[in-house]
């Protein structure tokens, strides 16, 4: 049965102009993670990622480390949401003594909720862009091999919140605790997609501890 591993992109830089770049921290990340799904010995993986160059980076650097050799497709469904976007018309107005990834709660809570555009669509549509590309994904394997696919937590949040019929305070927990450059891990059978794993981070701790970030 083919397995999907979904890979979080390695640190953005938070404090830079340009969020969308990796951090030094999330280069080495990326390095890391593509290392671990070497070891994994995945079969003749088939790469994805989105179109966001924290992500591109990210597919890059852990294809080379992992020694992957194919071509890294991208599509812009696996892409994450604007976070900017949402803080700005969601965040309350009482918000000071509130911390970012507080007020980025109770802004997606607030967007899943919204039956209106917002922040580029509504989170219905970004949700479903999301389950169309993964179910599209099989296809493109066929039999006797694996998938890596390199998107954000926003995505792997309502991937497995939609596997694991979760409500909305479920899917804004996963988006909350994803780490950086973890790995989430489907199996693809005949009953559908199964989720087997989510946001495996075991090659951050020990010595790499220091290299464990979630935002």
């Amino acid at each position: 049965m083919p397995l999907i591993c979904l890979v979080r992109h390695g640190q953005a830089s938070v404090s830079a102009r340009d969020y969308d770049l990796l951090s030094s921290l999330g280069r080495a990340q990326a390095s890391v993670v593509g290392q671990e799904l070497a070891r994994r010995g995945l079969r003749d993986p088939h790469l994805v990622s989105g179109t966001l160059a924290r992500q591109r980076d990210t597919a890059r650097i852990a294809a080379e480390a992992a020694g992957f050799e194919g071509p890294i497709h991208q599509d812009a469904r696996w892409n994450e949401y604007d976070h900017l976007a949402l803080l700005g018309r969601y965040a309350p107005s009482s918000s000071k003594e509130r911390s970012v990834q507080d007020l980025l709660d109770h802004a997606l809570a607030a967007w899943m909720q919204d039956p209106e555009s917002a922040a580029g669509g509504t989170w219905t549509a970004f949700a479903e862009g999301a389950r169309a590309a993964l179910a599209e994904l099989p296809a493109a394997l066929g039999r006797g091999r694996d998938a890596v696919v390199f998107t954000s937590a926003g995505l792997l949040a309502a991937l497995c919140g939609a596997l694991l019929s979760l409500p909305p305070e479920g899917v804004v927990a996963l988006n909350r605790v994803a780490v950086n450059a973890s790995t989430t891990t489907l199996v693809v059978g005949g009953s559908g997609t199964t989720l087997l794993t989510f946001n495996e981070h075991a090659y951050f701790t020990g010595a790499r501890r220091h290299m464990l970030t979630y935002r």
